[in-house]
C-alpha cells in the first residue's frame, strides 16, 4: 500500500521505522519572496509574517515555542553536531525568521536521516535564501562527505530585480547516506544551440554528424600503436582509440579489424591532406542525448498548461521524473514530507515506484487524492492508505478543536468541492464546488459549500447562506454541520426553493442541509455531478457532461 498522511511530518516521521525509504525529495516552504529585512531581521515580530508561508501559517515565526525548542535541541534533543550548528546559527543570525525555519527543520532532517536505507539517496529542494545554512545543516546530519551535488533548476526564463543579478534558479541539494547507492544513467535531450554547433555536417541524403577523434593523448604498444594505412600514430604520441559509441559495430573486433570495419561502414571522414588522421561519424540520429547534468535548463517551469494545478509552489513532473528514474528502481520507497501538490507522488507513481506523502494541510491531502483519481482512475485509491483524517464523528470534533479552518477544508472536500486556500473575508463561502451547465457564460455552474462546526447552531445560517447564493447568482448552496440541524434551519433549507438544471430537468433544493455524520457515511447531498477541482475544466468538459447524461437517463 501507498500511504498519505494527514499531520505533522515530524510526528509521522518519529513512528516510520529506520531505513525504510530508497528515496526522499522534500521541497520544504519558505517564501523568500518577502523582503529580506523581515526575514533576517533580528528580533523581529513583523505584522505580516505569518502571510510569508500560508500554508504552514506561523510555524517558521521566531516565538517562545521555537526558543524552548532550540533549547530542548541544543541540549541533547539532537545529534551532537546538528546541535552545534544551530549554535553557531544563532550567533550569525540570531532570532528572527531565518532562524525559526532553521529550528523547525533540524529534527525533521534528523528523521529524515534515520528512515533512510543506508543505500539511499536524499534531495532537498529550495532556493539560494537558504540553501547555504541548509547544506551546512546536512553536512553536520549526512557527514560532508556523503555530499554528491548541488544541482541548479532555471525555474523561470528572466526575473527583473533593482540592483542584484535576476534571481531565476532554485537549488537541489543531493545527499546519499552511504557510498553504496542507486545510480541510473539518466540522458536528458540535446539542446538546440549544441545540436546546431556540433552537428554541421551532413551526407548527401541529409543525414547529419559531427566527427570525432580516433585517437588519444599518449603512445601504447600492440594494436592500438600500429601503423594503419600508413598512419604512425606512436609518432604523433597519440594511440588509436575507438569511440564507445560504435560499439554495437566493431563489438569483439581488434583495433586493426575494428578501424577496417568502420571504413567499409563508411563511418570514417578522411581529411584532404594525405596522411592525415581520419575522424569517426557521429550522426545526429544516434545521439541519445547527454547524462543528466546539475544544471538544468531543459525542464522549462510551469507558466500554463493541463499539468498546471494552480498550487503556488509546484514543480514539474519531468524534473520529478529525472531525480526519480537516476536514484532509484521500480518497487522502491519515495518518500516526500512536504507532499504539497503531490507531483512526485504523481511521478512516483507513474515510474512504478511506491510511495509515502506527508502534509500539515488538508488542501494538500484533497488536491493529492484528486488528483492520482483524475490522472490513474478511481481505482488507484484502492491501493492508497490515508491516515490521519476523521473517520467518525469523534475524529472531526477532534479536527475543529485543533484546526477550525483545517475542519472547514476537510468537510468541504466531502461534496468534492474545492475548499479556500486562505481564511481571509470568506463571507462565509468556505468552498465552491462546478458542475457542467452549457447554459451559462462559463459552461459550468456553481455550488457554494458554508461549513458550521460549532456546537451552536441556527436557522440564521441558513438564512445567511441564501443571501450569499442569491446576492452571487450561485445555482445552488449547501450547508455542512457537525452538529443536528435544528427544526427552523430545516424549515428554512425547505423554503428557499429549488432549482432546475435546463439540461435534463433534474430539479434540486435551492440551499440544503448535510451533516458530517451523513457525509461520512457516504451519503451525499443533491447536486449535479462536480467536476473535480485543481485540474483544468476543459480536461474533465466532455466527461462530465457524459455523466450528466446518464444521470438524465436515469431520473
Amino acid at each position: 500500500m501507498n500511504r498519505l498522511f494527514f499531520g505533522d511530518n515530524l510526528e509521522v516521521l518519529r513512528d516510520l521505522p529506520p531505513e525504510s525509504v530508497d528515496l526522499i525529495y522534500l521541497d520544504p516552504p519558505f517564501n523568500s519572496d518577502e523582503n529580506y529585512s523581515v526575514i533576517f531581521n533580528r528580533h523581529d515580530v513583523h505584522a505580516d509574517v505569518s502571510a510569508q508561508i500560508q500554508a504552514f501559517n506561523d510555524t517558521w515565526v521566531w516565538d517562545q515555542h521555537t526558543d524552548l525548542a532550540y533549547s530542548n535541541y541544543v541540549a541533547g534533543g539532537v545529534p551532537e553536531p546538528v546541535a552545534d550548528a544551530l549554535a553557531a546559527f544563532r550567533i550569525i543570525l540570531g532570532e528572527n525568521n531565518a532562524m525559526a525555519y532553521l529550528v523547525n527543520m533540524a529534527p525533521r532532517l534528523v528523521e529524515l536521516h534515520r528512515v533512510l536505507k543506508s543505500t539511499g539517496s536524499f534531495y532537498l529542494h529550495c532556493d539560494p535564501t537558504m540553501s547555504h545554512y541548509i547544506k551546512i545543516l546536512l553536512d553536520a546530519i549526512f557527514d560532508a562527505r556523503f555530499f554528491k551535488s548541488e544541482i541548479i533548476w532555471k525555474r523561470t526564463s528572466a526575473h527583473n530585480s533593482a540592483k542584484r543579478w535576476g534571481p531565476v534558479h532554485d537549488v537541489i541539494l543531493f545527499y546519499t547516506k552511504s557510498d553504496r547507492y542507486t545510480w541510473n544513467r539518466v540522458l536528458q535531450p540535446n539542446s538546440p544551440e549544441y545540436l546546431d554547433s556540433w552537428y554541421k555536417n551532413a551526407e548527401p541524403d541529409g543525414r547529419r554528424y559531427q566527427v570525432a577523434d580516433l585517437t588519444a593523448p599518449g603512445p601504447r604498444t600492440g594494436e592500438s600503436g600500429a601503423v594503419w594505412r600508413g598512419i604512425d600514430v606512436t609518432a604523433k604520441n597519440r594511440h588509436w582509440a575507438i569511440p564507445g559509441f560504435v560499439g554495437e559495430i566493431v563489438a569483439g573486433m581488434g583495433t586493426i579489424e575494428a578501424l577496417e570495419t568502420l571504413d567499409t561502414a563508411d563511418r570514417l571522414a578522411w581529411p584532404k591532406k594525405p596522411g592525415g588522421v581520419p575522424r569517426v561519424k557521429r550522426y545526429l540520429d544516434e545521439a541519445a542525448g547527454v547524462a543528466a547534468q546539475d544544471v538544468i535548463t531543459d525542464i522549462p517551469p510551469l507558466v500554463k498548461g493541463a499539468e498546471k494545478l494552480g498550487y503556488p509552489t509546484q514543480k514539474p513532473l519531468a524534473l520529478l521524473e529525472r531525480i526519480i528514474s537516476v536514484s532509484s528502481n521500480p518497487g522502491d520507497v519515495v518518500l516526500d514530507p512536504f507532499a504539497g501538490c503531490g507531483t512526485s507522488i504523481d511521478a512516483a507513481q507513474r515510474l512504478g515506484r511506491q510511495w509515502i506523502g506527508i502534509d500539515i494541510t488538508y488542501i494538500a491531502i484533497d488536491l493529492i487524492t484528486k488528483r492520482l483519481v483524475h490522472t490513474y482512475g478511481a481505482s488507484v485509491m484502492d491501493f492508497v492508505e490515508v491516515s490521519g483524517l476523521p473517520r467518525d464523528t469523534g475524529g472531526a470534533e477532534a479536527l475543529f478543536e485543533r484546526d477550525p479552518f483545517e475542519f472547514e477544508r476537510w468537510a468541504v472536500s466531502l461534496i468534492d468541492a474545492r475548499p479556500n486556500d486562505k481564511q481571509v473575508g470568506d463571507k462565509g463561502i468556505d468552498g465552491i464546488g462546478r458542475f457542467v451547465l452549457p447554459s451559462s457564460k462559463s459552461g459550468f455552474g456553481r455550488v457554494v459549500a458554508s461549513v458550521k462546526g460549532g456546537k451552536s447552531v441556527n436557522p440564521a445560517m441558513v438564512r445567511d447562506l441564501i443571501g450569499t447564493v442569491n446576492s452571487h447568482q450561485y445555482e445552488l448552496g449547501v450547508l455542512i454541520t457537525l452538529r443536528t440541524p435544528t427544526a427552523g434551519m430545516i424549515d428554512a433549507a425547505n423554503k428557499s426553493g429549488s432549482w432546475t438544471h435546463p439540461a435534463n430537468n433534474q430539479v434540486y433544493p435551492r440551499v440544503q442541509i448535510i451533516t458530517v455524520s451523513d457525509l461520512l457515511a457516504g451519503r451525499k447531498p443533491e447536486i449535479p455531478p462536480i467536476v473535480l477541482p485543481y485540474v483544468k475544466a476543459k480536461r474533465q468538459h466532455e466527461s462530465a457532461k457524459q455523466a450528466l447524461s446518464v444521470q438524465g437517463e436515469l431520473v
